[in-house]
């Protein structure tokens, strides 16, 4: 997809990235209507259409943040597949059968598609990455906190009264036990596949 030039609706990716509340204002007025209207139709209500809209959000800000985000579509195709299949999930996981699938509503937009794909699987692999660390120990979890935070080791180890050879080797040591907890678990075969 790099090879791809840029949608002109990358305006408001750019806008989420540096906070701008014209854009995200925007996003919300233009774009929150259709999906408040599909989730309605769709067994839920305007408070579970304005919840999936804000965690759409944040997962675009977070994948255009941490992966630098390229929009090749219309913002609009982009952001209701990702709101419609955040949704379907919240339905599946719930049980509620009561869906109805409108064609003319889908976006047939093959970027978007793509888009769509690669955000909902970023945001699979932040979440089993967050449920993986949680699982670790709660030294490992201070020290590799405190080099997300601080980039010097040797900071590092004097924040957490350590020598700088023990940190470092810890911090491997925790990094290969989260790797391994990550590639074990049954989430990420199914990422994988």
């Amino acid at each position: 997809m790099s090879q791809k030039k840029s949608h002109e609706d990358q305006k408001y990716i750019d806008g989420l990235v540096h906070n701008n509340a014209f854009i995200i204002q925007t996003i919300y007025d233009k774009f929150g209507p259709k999906v408040i209207n599909y989730i309605k139709q769709n067994s839920g209500d305007e408070a579970n259409a304005k919840d999936i809209i804000q965690e759409t959000i944040i997962t675009i800000y977070h994948q255009a943040t941490e992966k630098g985000l390229k929009l090749t579509c219309p913002f609009d195709a982009y952001f209701f597949l990702l709101c419609k299949r955040k949704w379907l999930n919240q339905i599946k996981k719930t049980g509620n059968k009561e869906v109805t699938i409108n064609e003319e509503v889908l976006s047939k937009d093959d970027d978007a598609q793509e888009l769509a794909f690669e955000t909902t699987l970023f945001e699979e692999q932040h979440s089993l990455f967050k449920d993986m660390f949680q699982d670790l120990g709660q030294a490992c979890k201070d020290l590799l906190t405190a080099t997300f935070k601080i980039k010097s080791m040797e900071e590092v180890a004097k924040s957490l009264n350590v020598t700088y050879a023990y940190a470092r080797k810890k911090k491997s040591l925790c990094i290969g036990k989260l790797t391994k907890m990550v590639q074990e678990s049954p989430r990420y075969k199914n990422l994988k596949s």
